[in-house]
């Protein structure tokens, strides 16, 4: 009888899986980040008209609310507003450090300047002025770069020279001949005021949100404000209305609106780069000095001007990243 010889039992087999393709980073669309340029960019110049426009909205108040007056009004309708929309989104409060920057911020910028501002156009018209107010962005450049250790780009450095340059070139030739001491000392005051604002506003912003970094700040220029009340109260039931309507005005764009777009700027940019950006407002502001108060500019405001414009565009190419 043969043998008969088991057969071997069934095997399992395990079967192989599929290749697995190799992971392809994930990186962000281009597109994505070609509309937040957009949107920073957009925002930029909204500031940039808004500003200029309160250096007309100031002149055009004129004798009918002083200076301090004006600041104080300014600074109340600014806060209604953006508490106003506070109340909708709900941003958290800054505290501790970032609360007390903001507090330093907010004396800096929406109290002193505003009101050395108004003090400087009651002895400059309103392109004067903003070529002086102007100095700031170089201040910022310098300090931000030493201080907040942003550096300083080639194209930033030859932007602000260019742009400094229409700025001297707008002084010397442009509208606003006429000026004296005192409001060219208080428009350089304003200038100073204004850097330490945007640097302190800067570093808050690093850890504040933009929204109630402002509105606080704003709180806390009009409560600084507060001993001009009774004045206030006086001289603005007595203006007429277009001035009170434009100090309304100043409250509500050139303060809420242009500081929260402003905040949110200076929140996705370098801050030397962001400040060199307004030194267009002295070319923005003859534009409509000409048109609103029959300030027509000269050849040489022209090419300032221009010079302005260039400058900035030149500056701002220090924020785009290398591409490799």
């Amino acid at each position: 009888m043969p043998r008969t010889t088991p057969e071997p039992a069934d095997t399992i087999s395990t079967p192989t899986p599929a290749a697995t393709p190799p992971a392809v980073p994930v990186t962000p669309a281009a597109g994505a980040s070609d509309a937040a340029r957009w949107k920073v960019l957009v925002a930029m110049l909204v500031v940039l008209l808004l500003w200029a426009s309160a250096f007309i909205a100031i002149r055009f108040v004129g004798d009918a609310i002083s200076p301090g007056p004006l600041a104080l009004g300014r600074q109340l309708v600014g806060t209604a507003a953006l508490v106003a929309v506070a109340l909708i989104r709900r941003p958290p409060l800054p505290r501790g450090r970032t609360l007390a920057l903001v507090a330093v911020y907010g004396v800096l910028w929406f109290a002193g300047y505003t009101l050395v501002l108004n003090l400087a156009e009651r002895h400059l018209d309103a392109g004067t002025a903003a070529m002086l107010v102007n100095i700031a962005p170089l201040l910022v450049a310098v300090a931000a770069g030493v201080f907040l250790k942003e550096g300083f780009p080639r194209s930033l450095v030859v932007g602000l020279l260019v742009a400094f340059a229409g700025v001297v070139i707008i002084a010397t030739g442009g509208v606003g001949a006429h000026a004296d001491m005192l409001g060219i000392a208080l428009g350089v005051l304003a200038a100073v005021l204004y850097a330490l604002g945007v640097l302190v506003q800067k570093v808050a912003l690093r850890e504040a949100d933009a929204l109630s970094a402002t509105w606080v700040g704003c709180a806390i220029g009009a409560a600084v404000l507060l001993p001009f009340l009774p004045q206030t109260v006086v001289e603005v039931g007595a203006a007429p209305a277009p001035a009170v309507w434009a100090m309304v005005f100043l409250g509500i764009f050139p303060s809420a609106v242009a500081f929260l777009l402003w905040a949110y700027v200076l929140k996705r940019s370098p801050a030397g780069v962001t400040a060199s950006a307004t030194l267009a407002v002295p070319a923005i502001v003859v534009l409509l000095s000409w048109a609103l108060l029959g300030e027509l500019p000269t050849l040489l405001g022209m090419v300032g001007g221009a010079l302005c414009l260039i400058g900035v565009a030149l500056s701002r190419r220090a924020s785009r990243p290398r591409r490799s």
